[in-house]
């Protein structure tokens, strides 16, 4: 069911990319992409490092050509992995979390963007 939910996920902001920007498929404008890399909390972190070693879960994630923008932990969560996509990377990134990170991770994907500007505006602008 949660892969089902991802690649819906996925499949939806394709979608919408194509519907909006009709030759954004055609290109390789990057898109940012949240990713939960949600820890279980039935393993410890050695088991989950260890999992991570045999799978070479860092020597596939993120596939080439993704850049990280941000890696953070979560406390309670786990790894948050904020990353600039090229659209014809976006089912290389899928794969290399479904083949190499499963094991060690639950997972959630998340189309994003820096709000930040904007409410930094906003800030300003209800201060003066």
């Amino acid at each position: 069911m949660k892969l089902y939910k991802n690649l819906k996920l996925i499949l939806i902001t394709q979608l919408f990319l194509l519907i909006t920007f009709p030759s954004f498929a055609d290109t390789d404008e990057a898109i940012s992409i949240t990713v939960f890399l949600k820890h279980d909390q039935s393993k410890n972190l050695f088991e989950i490092k260890e999992l991570l070693k045999e799978s070479n879960f860092y020597k596939h994630f993120p596939p080439e050509g993704v850049e990280v923008e941000s890696w953070k932990v979560m406390m309670g969560i786990g790894q948050v992995v904020t990353l600039r996509v090229p659209p014809s990377k976006l089912a290389a990134l899928n794969l290399s979390v479904e083949r190499y990170g499963w094991k060690a991770y639950t997972t959630e994907f998340y189309p994003t963007y820096d709000l930040y500007p904007i409410v930094k505006k906003e800030i300003e602008k209800a201060r003066k």
